[in-house]
């Protein structure tokens, strides 16, 4: 119809097959789910009676496990794919195409490496796309000259490095990742694509002028991570201006703002080796003063979006992590097929990409790919009006950001003139810049509350991505075959851990704020919507029911205490039906999106620790914050390759859990829930034997047994593994004793 009309539209929109199959299952879920309910009101325990407390205590669980089910179904009601027509978009004339401002965030030059950090604005600066369009923005939130230093060399680098992408179409295109030859390392269907991509890669290295190039690249390398274990850049190798602009009295949270711009576009001497205009380069470390809150990450990304406004001033954004690389080329077309459609674009206010990562272990060790959240919920959120803002590989619609409603007179003049094409010289530019990037700039101002990233949460992203919904925007999720981005993943369980911690404590910090999606959302987004933002704000509460349910039916079966249907009875049918067919469906959702039936499994332990651990504390430290005994902090996760030894045990899928003091407490939770469950499930099963039958006990057996299954990891690293990766023995001691101490209790 649109094409009939002379409108070709730049993207097409699929909804998923098989909802009505789907939709029966759901409902055969929701009656046996009613039934378990039914049961626990209508059997439980009399007055005095044993385990009436539990009972209780199982129906509170139970009827939270519900209720949570039920809002995971709004993501699966309405799913949709989206196609992009780039052919069509290049149609279009260059000069037709809106310049795109790129923001990259960095804080710490020890957990986030500046050799990293500057492959990763390589692969950025790298579009296929004209680069004079093109402007790349690095903040650095630690001020530090180490960052400069590798940013100014990657400078010099892009001369060589552009060109060399081009002629060869490189993918992807980070020089670390493309030399490594990890290109697509995280997804299977790419990994039939690498096969092509190894011949082409060993027919060019055998010629010698390729190999001269990666010798470059490794040299570059090699100054960075010099002068980062030295801790300085010599004053030798301070051949830029803008290292005038450190002192010796700075520190990473005591300096004044400081704009570099490395390369200019507008300049003639801005050109690679072919001669071809470079795109623009920015380092910029907004003002840290002890006596002003810096607002973390959207701190940093709100000076960049002043920043930019005075230099490129460009309609759309990408915000990408410093270890989120590019690995297509094409991404940047791909998001502009959305915001620049004619008749469907106009209310799009971000494309949000999925956050994947190049060092997942075949089998997802720690589940951190996320490939059901990636692959079905965001897909499903897609269809009710859009994915949340997850924080990376994101392309916004400046006007937007910066807290425009939208309306349906609004439209983009694509054409409008950027402050780019002024003539200001250098100096004055980024004079004005850091006026911009100062402590004091914004006071008394909407910054962080209506305009830029929201301040006063630690998931910043997912609250200014719900604003943004709310003020009439909606959000487009899109996926491809090739992923436009890849990261670095933690490789460790403390690593895991507490990064889950922080989402799960932000999450739940939205739920609490008058920012809940259920009431900010009311009259303004879809009801399943708003429930699907719920998914993921209320996944610590998932803690304390998990926990319940992980000990007390164990400790129960230890003193010989049903809490559970007998086999016999019909009760025991819809049970064992909510519990298989749950389980079963995860499996086969999980099998679709690309993990494997070990990586499922691993996924439903990671689950288990992660709900009685990361979301447990996340819980409390949002109870004690309402009684104002506790602040949210902003923890970066490390990006730096662990120690060797520890390398090699992620690699061979050991579970690494060290001596980190931070996820020590969560150390002693997981080994004494996995202790208790293995001496209940031992004389549990004595029991049997000896009475040759469960009797009323056998649910009771089945998820003590599978709680065992699920810990044999652990089980290992407490007693059998003599590694540096082991559990420390203190944590075996006390979680020996707890173990000791909760069998000893009495039944109430």
């Amino acid at each position: 119809m649109a094409e009939a009309s002379g409108h070709r539209p730049l993207f097409s929109t699929q909804s998923a097959s098989g909802r009505t199959v789907y939709k029966l299952f759901a409902s055969s879920m929701l009656v046996s789910i009613c039934l378990v309910l039914i049961y626990r009101v209508s059997h439980a325990p009399e007055a005095g009676e044993s385990g009436r407390w539990a009972w209780f205590g199982m129906l509170a669980a139970e009827l939270w496990f519900s209720f949570y089910w039920i809002i995971t179904q709004s993501v699966r009601w309405y799913p949709v794919y989206r196609t992009t027509f780039k052919d069509r978009l290049s149609q279009l004339e260059e000069a037709e195409l809106p310049c795109v401002d790129i923001f990259v965030c960095t804080a710490d030059p020890v957990a986030e490496p500046p050799a990293m950090v500057v492959s990763t604005v390589l692969s950025l600066m790298a579009y296929d796309y004209p680069p004079e369009k093109l402007s790349v923005y690095l903040s650095d939130d630690s001020g530090s000259e180490l960052t400069f230093y590798a940013t100014c060399e990657a400078a010099q680098f892009a001369k060589r490095w552009l060109p060399f992408c081009r002629r060869h179409r490189v993918e992807p295109r980070s020089p670390a990742a493309y030399f490594a030859g990890s290109a697509g390392a995280s997804d299977d269907k790419e990994h039939s694509d690498m096969k092509v991509g190894h011949v082409l890669f060993g027919f060019i290295c055998k010629n010698l002028k390729f190999l001269s190039f990666q010798n470059l690249f490794r040299e570059m390398e090699s100054r960075i991570d010099a002068v980062s274990i030295l801790g300085k850049v010599p004053k030798e190798q301070k051949t830029h201006k803008g290292f005038s602009e450190w002192t010796s009295e700075m520190t990473s949270k005591n300096h004044q703002p400081i704009v570099q711009i490395l390369i200019d576009s507008r300049e003639e001497t801005s050109v690679d080796i072919d001669g071809i205009v470079l795109p623009t380069l920015v380092y910029m470390a907004r003002e840290k003063r002890p006596q002003h809150h810096h607002n973390f990450k959207a701190g940093a990304m709100n000076a960049l979006l002043r920043v930019s406004s005075v230099i490129s001033n460009s309609p759309i954004i990408l915000n990408a992590d410093c270890d989120m690389y590019s690995n297509n080329s094409q991404s940047i077309r791909d998001a502009l097929c959305f915001v620049m459609d004619e008749q469907q674009g106009h209310d799009v206010a971000f494309v949000q990409f999925p956050q994947c990562y190049e060092n997942i272990t075949k089998n997802d060790l720690y589940a951190n790919a996320l490939k059901v959240l990636s692959g079905v919920e965001f897909i499903g959120l897609d269809g009710l009006g859009g994915p949340l803002y997850i924080g990376t590989g994101c392309f916004h619609r400046r006007n937007a950001l910066c807290g425009t409603k939208y309306t349906t007179e609004y439209k983009e003049d694509w054409k409008r003139r950027t402050k780019m094409e002024n003539r200001e010289t250098v100096s004055i530019l980024e004079d004005r810049a850091k006026s911009l990037a100062t402590c004091i700039y914004e006071l008394n101002t909407q910054w962080g509350k209506e305009i830029g990233l929201a301040y006063g949460c630690v998931v910043e992203d997912v609250i200014t991505g719900l604003m943004i919904q709310c003020r009439g925007w909606r959000s487009v999720y899109f996926n491809p075959e090739r992923k436009g981005f890849l990261g670095v993943a933690p490789t460790t369980l403390p690593q895991t851990l507490v990064q889950h911690k922080r989402w799960s404590e932000g999450d739940l910090q939205i739920v609490l704020s008058k920012y809940c999606p259920l009431f900010y959302g009311h009259g303004k987004l879809k009801l399943g919507h708003r429930i699907g933002y719920c998914i993921y704000c209320l996944w610590a509460p998932n803690s304390i029911p998990t926990l319940f349910y992980l000990t007390i039916p164990s400790l129960f079966l230890l003193k010989g205490v049903s809490l559970f249907p007998e086999a016999s009875s019909p009760w025991f049918v819809s049970f064992a039906y909510v519990a298989a067919a749950k389980n079963a469906y995860s499996l086969v959702e999980s099998l679709i999106s690309g993990d494997t039936l070990v990586g499922w499994w691993n996924i439903q332990r990671m689950w288990m620790l992660k709900r009685t651990t990361s979301y447990l504390f996340a819980t409390i430290d949002n109870m004690l914050a309402l009684v104002g005994a506790s602040k949210a902090g902003f923890v970066i996760t490390a990006k730096v390759a662990e120690a060797d030894d520890s390398a090699k045990r992620y690699e061979r899928e050991v579970m690494e859990f060290g001596t980190t003091a931070s996820a020590g407490v969560m150390f002693v939770i997981i080994g004494t829930t996995a202790l208790i469950n293995l001496a209940c499930l031992v004389v549990g099963l004595q029991r049997a034997v000896a009475d040759q039958a469960f009797g009323g006990l056998l649910m009771q057996n089945v998820i003590c047994g599978l709680v065992v299954a699920l810990n044999l990891p652990i089980y290992e690293a407490m007693f059998l593994r003599k590694d540096e990766g082991r559990m420390s023995s203190s944590t075996v001691f006390a979680s020996a004793g707890l173990t000791v101490l909760a069998c000893a209790l009495p039944v109430l």
